[in-house]
């Protein structure tokens, strides 16, 4: 039997208005559904983030004392002594004895070697015995004289009284003269003869080398049985040396600063000195002079630096390095100091977060002069803050904070 079209067609639910608005709504359900949990899981997220501690790198802000020290000039150079001597003889001659060791410290005009005093004291003795000859026929001659007046004394008498002839008494008056030129003469010989002696009793004490001054024996230079010179003779058999001796009150600093950066160096600056042997030890001081010429080879000026305190570790020829400290202001106030990246630069000005207990701050502060880094800070901080080195947009007046691990 054939179908019926129409009436199949007839049969077909079609939809309607209602239909249609209650096939939408499980659609916007869902829709609001969807976006609750979106805007829940970002509450969560903002939640989390802005409640976790932000990580964040700290320094500590240098205090005012700490910045008056800091150094504008480093340096190195030796300890050295002012006062320094190779002891030598006055004299040529062949060693006898030495009387001291390297290290060994001696004081002003101490006997450090005797030469052999052979030669010298035999002309020692040959001045002596020519002294005591001129003195006895000095001694000799002052006898005849006073005979020699007497008799004139006598002929003179007798003359008078016309008992001899005038010739006997110009003969008396002749021989009276004479003797009084010779002892002239004898006195001159005699004078003679003690500066001869004075000179071979000045040849024995030359065979003394003493030291010139107070110190200690750095260097042991000769031994007995060599000969020393106070001029080299050539070759290398004859000492012109026997003893290096250092006043060791003399020790002090010699540094060359670099001519461009002299301007730097003041008379009476402190310095820190460090020495190469104990990197640990700070030895203060101050600059004593700043010697007026420079080195042409070198572009350098020589400074010299006193210690505050003299130490026995202080040794001459030591390396040291020299910080030549910055010298405070006229009322001798200094300001703390920041890291140049702990400073934020606004329109309200700079300001830079201090943490404490965990918890960061916004602290305006005012800036002044900037240095290797540093920036001092004129008022904000005293110093001794903890303050956030390049800081995080998340930071926030009183967030929490962690420090990171360097």
């Amino acid at each position: 039997m054939p179908l019926d079209k129409e009436a199949l067609e007839s049969l077909r639910r079609r939809p309607g208005p209602a239909s249609g608005k209650y096939a939408a709504a499980p659609r916007r359900r869902r829709l609001w559904v969807v976006l609750a949990m979106v805007a829940a899981t970002a509450m969560i997220v903002l939640w989390r983030v802005s409640g976790s501690p932000v990580p964040v790198q700290t320094e500590l802000v240098e205090s005012a004392a700490a910045a008056a020290d800091a150094a504008v000039l480093n340096a190195s150079g030796y300890v050295v002594a002012r006062r320094l001597a190779t002891v030598s003889s006055k004299v040529t001659g062949r060693i006898a004895e030495v009387l001291f060791e390297e290290g060994a410290a001696v004081t002003e005009g101490q006997v450090l070697a005797r030469l052999d005093p052979a030669t010298a004291q035999a002309d020692h003795l040959v001045a002596a015995r020519s002294l005591e000859a001129a003195r006895r026929s000095l001694s000799e001659i002052e006898v005849r004289l006073a005979d020699a007046r007497k008799t004139l004394d006598r002929n003179r008498s007798l003359v008078e009284r016309a008992l001899v002839s005038r010739s006997v008494l110009d003969a008396s008056e002749a021989e009276v003269a004479a003797l009084g030129a010779r002892l002239e003469a004898a006195r001159a010989d005699a004078g003679v003869a003690q500066a001869r002696l004075a000179v071979a009793q000045q040849g024995l004490d030359d065979l003394l080398i003493r030291a010139p001054f107070a110190g200690v024996v750095i260097s042991k230079d000769a031994q007995p049985g060599e000969t020393v010179s106070p001029i080299s003779a050539g070759g290398g058999f004859t000492r012109t040396g026997i003893a290096t001796i250092v006043d060791m009150d003399s020790r002090e600093i010699e540094v060359d600063v670099n001519e461009a950066y002299i301007n730097r160096v003041r008379d009476g600056q402190r310095v820190e000195a460090t020495l190469d042997a104990y990197p640990d030890w700070k030895v203060p001081g101050r600059v004593v002079n700043i010697v007026p010429t420079a080195d042409r080879q070198k572009a350098t000026v020589r400074v010299r630096i006193a210690f505050d305190q003299l130490d026995p570790r202080i040794l001459p020829d030591m390396g040291i390095k020299v910080r030549f400290l910055e010298e405070r202001s006229a009322a001798g106030a200094a300001s703390p100091t920041v890291p140049r990246d702990a400073v934020e630069r606004g329109d309200d000005g700079t300001s830079v977060w201090v943490v404490q207990d965990g918890r960061v701050a916004r602290r305006a502060v005012q800036l002044g002069a900037e240095r290797d880094g540093r920036v001092a800070v004129v008022a904000g901080l005293t110093g001794g803050e903890a303050v956030v080195v390049k800081p995080s947009p998340r930071l926030r007046d009183g967030a929490a904070v962690e420090l990171e691990a360097e």
